[in-house]
C-alpha cells in the first residue's frame, strides 16, 4: 500500500532533506509540500494526504494551529510532528491536536520512517526522548481538567492574530495577511488581552511564546 505523504517545513533545505529520507521507501509517495501552516491546511483540502509530516514552530500560522485545522477537516488524516522542540509545552499542545506522533529533528532518518509506517497503518509514535513529557505524573491533573488553559479561550482566529502581533506584524499587516479589515483585526486583538488578562505587545508576545504559539526562531 502506497502511503501519501504532504511535507511541511519552512525551510527548503529541510524539505528536501526529508523528501529523500522518505522517498528511500517504495511504499511512500510525496504528494506535496508547504511552507507554512496556512499553505499546509490549502493542500490537505486538496490533496488529501495519508500522513502529514508537520513542522511545529513555523511563521504565519504555527504547526500546532495548522494540525488541529487539518484533523477538523480531515480526521482520516494522521499527523506527525517534527520539531526541535522537546519540551512539555511543544509536546502536549501538538498532542491536543489530535496528533497521531512527535518526532525530534535531531532523531536519526530511520526513526521518522518507522514513525510514519507505524502512523499510517492507525498507531501512535512518539520519540523515545519525549515519552516521559507525555506519561509523568501530572500534580493536580483534577484541578487542571476542571480548568481549562487560557489557549483553549481563544478562538481559531484569535490564535492566528496572536501568534502574527508575536512575530511583530500591525494591525494593518495582519489584516492584509487575513484578508479582513484593520478594525476587525483591532477587535480581535482587544478580545485576546480580555480573556487573557494581558494588555501589551509585551506581554502577549511573553504569553505566546511560553505556550508553543510561537518560537520566534
Amino acid at each position: 500500500m502506497t502511503v501519501r505523504i504532504l511535507l511541511v517545513d519552512d525551510h527548503q533545505m529541510m524539505r528536501d532533506g526529508l523528501r529523500a529520507i522518505l522517498t528511500s521507501e517504495s511504499e511512500f509517495e510525496i504528494v506535496g509540500e508547504a511552507k507554512d501552516g496556512r499553505e499546509a491546511v490549502r493542500a490537505a483540502a486538496k490533496l488529501s494526504p495519508d500522513v502529514v509530516v508537520m513542522d511545529v514552530g513555523m511563521p504565519e500560522m504555527n504547526g500546532i494551529e495548522a494540525s488541529r485545522r487539518i484533523k477538523k477537516e480531515n480526521p482520516e488524516t494522521r499527523v506527525i510532528a517534527l520539531s526541535t522542540h522537546s519540551d512539555k509545552r511543544y509536546v502536549l499542545n501538538m498532542i491536543g491536536t489530535g496528533a497521531e506522533g512527535y518526532v525530534l529533528k535531531q532523531a536519526a532518518s530511520d526513526e521518522l520512517i518507522r514513525a510514519v509506517s507505524v502512523v499510517a497503518r492507525g498507531e501512535h509514535y512518539l520519540s523515545p526522548q519525549i515519552t516521559g513529557v507525555v506519561f509523568e505524573p501530572m500534580r493536580g491533573m483534577q484541578k487542571r481538567l476542571a480548568t481549562p488553559p487560557k489557549r483553549e479561550l481563544l478562538g481559531a482566529r484569535e490564535r492566528e492574530v496572536l501568534q502574527l502581533l508575536a512575530e511583530g506584524r500591525t494591525s494593518k499587516e495582519i489584516a492584509a495577511a487575513l484578508g479582513l479589515s484593520t478594525k476587525t483585526i483591532e477587535t480581535h486583538r482587544r478580545n485576546i488581552g480580555q480573556k487573557l488578562g494581558l494588555r501589551s505587545i509585551a506581554e502577549l508576545t511573553k504569553y505566546a511564546v511560553r505556550e508553543g504559539v510561537t518560537s520566534l526562531t
